[in-house]
């Protein structure tokens, strides 16, 4: 989705885009963004700008990048040093697959996987939890 310029830096605007959609909900806290491959065909932009933007997100404390991983959103409203009674927490652990997983994925029960977990709570009370799961890659 190609958006217009307007004087302000081309990162800028994709930055901005991306913003509202982390802070509307569209992408929710602790979800995975778009690769830069995926948001260089949308935002029709060269790939250092696409880092540029996602770098001005993580600035501004709206996404983390796990290296290797990719990028995850956090929302604005709970991040560090904003004014509000919400917080999010992430954790992050090594689980082996249960019969559910191991079906989704495809591998055998017990293959190793990385879950990661983003909570909120507002006013103290839990508000939302995601969940996301991924395929650990052992080189043999």
């Amino acid at each position: 989705m190609p958006t217009p310029h307007y004087g302000q830096p081309r990162y800028r605007t994709i930055a901005d885009e991306l913003r509202r959609r982390i802070e509307s909900g569209v992408i929710p806290p602790g979800a995975l963004l778009p690769a830069e491959s995926a948001l260089t065909a949308e935002f029709r932009a060269a790939r250092g700008t696409v880092r540029q933007a996602i770098a001005a997100l993580r600035e501004a404390e709206l996404v983390v990048t796990d290296h290797g991983r990719g990028t995850y959103a956090v929302s604005r409203r709970n991040a560090p040093g904003q004014d509000g009674c919400s917080q999010t927490e992430m954790q992050q652990r090594h689980i082996a697959a249960d019969a559910e997983l191991a079906a989704i994925f495809a591998v055998d029960v017990g293959t190793a996987l990385l879950e990661q977990q983003s909570l909120t709570r507002t006013n103290g009370a839990v508000g939302t939890v995601v969940r996301t799961y991924r395929l650990l890659y052992t080189e043999s």
